[in-house]
């Protein structure tokens, strides 16, 4: 392997640590190939190969207690059916030594883990988790090896999972989990962009189909088919492990080849291919689903080029900064272009480079607009690369960009997702490609070869002329609007149906009816949870572990206030952010969130908007302004509301922190056409999100009076928030009258936010602590304020508790149940917080998931919304569910319950409190606890309640809060789906 990487290659039998110290033997069934020490991440990468099979493992070894594993195959199917995403689902359903029905479901609850889960991607499927607990991980690492490579692959598994049929008043019917998952994916436009596209881009490859499975093409695939994708792919000479912690590599592989790697010889090893090149740019026209009959301002257009393959380093980080410099922010060109051209209302959801597949890829975008504008889209976009191409790049852009590369390359995360798991999934693709994933780690080294190359002022400027304006392969897809396609989708899914029970025979429906039969007593046999390794409250730590910060003061305008200081290991970044007290009339007006959409993206005194975004990427890693809100711990009728301002930056870079201040206190208010076009993109990306979060707005929707907050959030953040927006945005760009009226409250509340009290925060490495305070206490010491009194205008609302359902384009349903309960400051908060795990992994994960068909459902307490919800995910029933959520309290009640539950039900929340984030995200936690009242002493109070709830308990507050309360149902469903709606009693609004 050619590399520039001054990399130890070490012999068989040592390695080193971080320090370099020479300290253990290496494995001896696996061989060291090299080690490198990656300096800005403070992380010894060791790769090593399995000597019999070849599979590769990658060790991130660092002093981490969060350690994270994951085994990759190289899947590439040639076909829609769903074969890797199915079979992924399938291998998590039972192995040789746990031959149980659901170990990765039971494995979540019998676990400490920090995350489970698996993935799929285009070319490749993937089984990670992480936990901080070293017998966890033992556990976890065994049920996860023999799911990978002894999967026992059960047909009836198969069933519940992919595809079968099932007979419904005697009419065949199509049922499974991946079905109905992909059913809801493949709703979303940008979905249905994305894979529409990559059939035109990719002739040939596998890229060419979806590996999660078109749900016209699921139906297709057979059982055979699955056990022979398996017996192909799952292989160690077809596998990467990647490991990242404080636990050795020899420990580990000692682990890989008892559990697994001894039973393998060597097997096949999957290569990528390269695509097939156009030789000329095609043009094509592709429809996507819209239930309105309204199509105007619906169309997609964009833009694809297929580039070289991802493993040329030099090229793939030049890409990345031809995107910066084009696409970085609103100020750079082609954006800009794309932003202001007139004919569309949104940059797309495909921008910039992907480096994720074997060969690159670049897009641009631009949604709401009409099919008409579609050579003007081409011409504009070739026109804005043909001028950025004719010149050098201006080296104050390159910088900025290159600036933003070495912050996002240093900071920590472990926020969402793991951070040795982010790390991980960030190196997979080019492992999986059989190229270098140090490169992607240690992108320092690959930054100073692009520097050599940036010498000649031209470079960046070629490869834009060279992989853009002359490359053939480029495709130029117009998606638009079909009012018909759902409608027809469903004739044509009903009439393969119907010709299906057309050639059916008795004998026929007797197999049918007999495996449906077999797969319900399947799913109602209880497992032997004794064949499953588990860990127990006794392996819970005895202490929460809570962040302590120190106060500090800052004056400004004369006045003390607070700042939160907290030292943390930053890797050389800074985390300033000011938390201003929301005044009561603010919180509840729907202009607020409309203010911190402006803030960072107009301009702020002296500065334009598009010198703001170039002095923003320049200095810092970005500007935000939101909103942290919580329920009063010991009043749901009242908010606890702070206003957010946000910034980090490299230490070395202190403008930032005037930069915040300025952003804010001289929000400017005259950009019309600016302010215009970030509330029409906020719309447009507001509605093509939807299908994703569908179970949350139906949450919303049926909690929405059960606490102060609810209310606000269902009114200012909810689907009827959304056709306000949209009504507003029609409203402003006709009349000037309502623009004024907009712009004046959002100076009246911008004014009330500059009076408020306001505290800061700081997160730093200690030793630089004194210089930032210093720099904030100047930044801050004056404030401009007006000293006039604003009034805010107040929306009234008409409130009921009607059983809601919201129409969306979607093909799959979300319902939701809600019942009133009490604050989290309350004894009870910690029963109900463990009757909904209780009630998911006792009877709701099997009704709704695995007999219902759909991808998720459960329940939760909502100590925000101060109600207990049920909810289901991208289900295909809606009737049926209602039931199910009533069904599983009778469950609770009447049905003799089991020791191991409820232990399982705390373990999985206890986890979760106890889950590590970044060294950043941990300080802003509890500095955002602190400010609404959780106190670490409320935090640990609440755990302790949570490690002593009993059954008891559960079954006295499913008694007091659900059986002896009414709740409100809401649905977030098709528009086809409006009649049986109607007549199950739903009160029916739509998304407009």
């Amino acid at each position: 392997m050619e590399t520039n990487y001054q990399s130890e290659i070490l012999g068989d039998h040592m390695t080193v640590d971080v320090t370099g110290t020479i300290n253990q033997t290496v494995h001896p069934a696996f061989q060291l190939v090299r080690q490198h020490h990656v300096e800005a991440l403070d992380i010894l990468v060791s790769e090593y190969a399995h000597k019999v099979t070849g599979a590769v493992h990658y060790h991130l070894a660092t002093s981490h207690d969060e350690n994270v594993f994951l085994v990759a195959f190289r899947t590439q199917p040639m076909d829609s059916k769903g074969t890797a995403h199915i079979l992924e689902h399938t291998a998590l359903c039972g192995s040789e030594k746990f031959p149980v029905r659901d170990p990765f479901f039971l494995m979540i609850r019998r676990s400490l883990n920090t995350f489970m889960n698996a993935f799929t991607a285009a070319d490749w499927t993937a089984y990670p988790f992480a936990t901080q607990n070293k017998k966890d991980f033992q556990n976890l690492l065994s049920v996860y090896l023999d799911a990978a490579f002894a999967a026992n692959l059960n047909p009836l598994d198969f069933a519940q999972e992919g595809i079968r049929i099932e007979l419904e008043n005697g009419e065949p019917v199509y049922k499974g989990v991946v079905f109905n998952e992909m059913k809801g994916a493949m709703s979303a436009p940008s979905d249905q962009l994305y894979h529409q596209l990559a059939y035109h881009l990719f002739p040939e490859t596998t890229y060419h189909y979806n590996s999660g499975g078109d749900p016209k093409d699921i139906p297709d695939l057979s059982y055979e088919q699955l056990v022979n994708f398996y017996k192909s792919h799952y292989h160690p000479s077809n596998a990467v492990f990647m490991t990242f912690g404080n636990q050795s590599a020899y420990d580990l592989q000692e682990q890989f080849e008892k559990l697994a790697l001894a039973k393998f010889e060597k097997g096949t090893t999957l290569y990528s291919t390269p695509e097939k090149r156009l030789t000329a740019p095609i043009e094509v026209t592709e429809t996507y689903a819209v239930d309105s009959e309204d199509l105007t301002d619906k169309t997609y257009h964009v833009l694809a080029w297929l580039l070289p393959q991802a493993s040329d380093i030099k090229l793939r980080l030049g890409m990345r900064l031809v995107e910066g410099i084009l696409l970085e922010n609103s100020a750079s060109p082609l954006r800009h272009y794309l932003e202001t051209c007139g004919y569309a209302q949104s940059t797309g959801p495909l921008m910039g480079v992907d480096d994720s597949n074997f060969e690159m890829t670049f897009y641009c975008a631009v949604q709401g607009s009409n099919a008409e504008h579609a050579e003007e889209f081409k011409q504009g976009v070739l026109k804005v690369l043909q001028d950025v191409a004719s010149k050098p790049i201006d080296q104050a852009l390159v910088d900025a960009i290159l600036h933003q590369i070495e912050l996002h390359q240093r900071e920590i995360n472990g926020d969402g997702m793991p951070y040795g798991l982010s790390l991980i999934l960030n190196g997979l693709g080019s492992a999986i490609h059989h190229n270098d994933p140090i490169h992607v780690w240690d992108v320092d080294t690959a930054i100073d070869q692009v520097k050599e190359e940036l010498e000649d002022p031209m470079w960046l400027s070629n490869l834009i002329q060279t992989y853009l304006l002359d490359n053939s392969h480029r495709v130029q897809m117009t998606l638009i609007p079909d009012a018909e396609k759902s409608v027809k989708e469903q004739a044509d899914e009903k009439a393969r149906l119907t010709k299906i029970a057309e050639h059916l025979t008795d004998a026929d429906r007797a197999e049918i009816e007999a495996k449906t039969q077999a797969l319900k007593e399947r799913q109602d046999t209880p497992d032997d949870l004794d064949l499953l390794p588990k860990v127990g409250l006794e392996d819970v730590p005895a202490d929460l572990h809570i962040v302590q910060g120190q106060l500090r003061e800052i004056i400004s305008n004369r006045h003390d206030y607070p700042l939160n200081l907290y030292h943390a290991g930053t890797n050389g970044i800074y985390y300033q952010q000011v938390l201003i007290e929301i005044p009561e009339e603010v919180v509840q007006s729907p202009y607020f969130s409309l203010l911190s959409i402006l803030m960072g993206e107009v301009g702020a005194g002296e500065y334009d908007y598009l010198t703001l975004q170039q002095v923003q990427t320049a200095l810092s890693g970005g500007l935000g302004m939101g909103a942290s809100l919580r329920s009063k711990v010991d009043d749901k009728g009242k908010i606890s509301a702070w206003l957010t301002l946000t910034t980090k930056s490299l230490n070395e870079r202190l403008d930032a922190i005037g930069l915040l201040k300025l952003a804010f206190e001289k929000l400017r208010f005259d950009e019309k056409d600016r302010i215009i076009e970030l509330l029409q993109q906020r719309k447009t990306r507001w509605k093509s999100r939807l299908s994703g979060s569908g179970h949350s707005y139906a949450m919303q929707a049926a909690s929405r009076n059960m606490s102060a907050l609810a209310q606000r959030d269902y009114h200012n953040t909810g689907l009827g928030a959304l056709n306000w927006l949209s009504d507003l945005v029609d409203d402003i760009e006709q009349n000037d009258t309502a623009y004024d009226q907009l712009i004046n409250e959002l100076k009246a509340i911008h004014l009330k936010l500059l009076q408020a009290p306001k505290q800061f925060l700081l997160v730093c490495e200690e030793q630089l602590s004194e210089q930032l305070i210093e720099e904030i206490q100047n930044v801050w010491d004056k404030v401009e304020i007006d000293t006039q009194i604003p009034e805010i205008q107040n929306i009234s609302h008409s409130e009921n508790d009607h059983d809601e359902a919201w129409l969306i384009q979607t093909n799959v349903q979300f319902c939701a149940s809600a019942y009133p309960a009490i604050e989290v400051a309350h004894p009870d908060a910690a029963p109900l917080m463990v009757l909904a795990a209780y009630l998911r992994n006792g009877y709701l994960h099997s009704a709704i998931r695995e007999k219902g068909g759909a991808y998720g459902g459960g329940a939760s307490y909502d100590g925000n919304a101060c109600s207990f919800r049920f909810y289901s995910y991208r289900d295909p029933r809606l009737a049926e569910t209602f039931k199910d959520f009533e069904a599983s309290v009778e469950w609770l009640l009447h049905t003799q319950q089991q020791p191991h539950q409820l232990e399982e039900a705390i373990l999985g929340l206890v986890s979760s409190m106890d889950k590590p984030g970044s060294p950043a995200g941990e300080a802003i936690t509890a500095c955002y606890a602190l400010l609404h009242a959780r106190t670490p002493a409320f935090r640990k109070t609440l755990r302790e309640r949570l490690l002593n709830v009993t059954v008891e308990d559960l079954q006295r507050v499913a008694q007091q809060y659900l059986i002896d309360q009414k709740p409100i149902k809401a649905v977030v469903a098709p528009f086809a789906k409006r009649e049986q709606l109607e007549q199950l009693g739903f009160q029916i609004k739509q998304v407009d």
